[in-house]
């Protein structure tokens, strides 16, 4: 038997490096860096509803937020062109 979210559950993880906090609620998601209160929040309705325009937007906003500091689209160097030319 599995034991019910009551309450929030924390956990650290690295992606690219960078330190980065998920929190889970019986309401949904937060993946925030680590150190930051603003995040990117999911709901479970959300998530469930299978909206295939929700998860291109989530995907869409998630690779600008995990680019790091320095990079950007304008300047045309990704972290796939650094290690491309390395």
């Amino acid at each position: 038997m599995a034991t019910k979210l009551n309450s929030p559950l924390k956990r650290e993880l690295a992606i690219d490096g960078e330190p980065y906090m998920l929190t889970i609620t019986p309401a949904g998601l937060k993946l925030t860096a680590k150190g930051r209160r603003k995040g990117h929040e999911l709901a479970w309705r959300d998530l469930v509803s299978g909206e295939a325009a929700l998860a291109v937007a989530l995907n869409a906003s998630l690779a600008q937020s995990v680019m790091p500091k320095g990079d950007s689209p304008e300047s045309g160097r990704t972290r796939k062109a650094r290690a491309v030319k390395s």
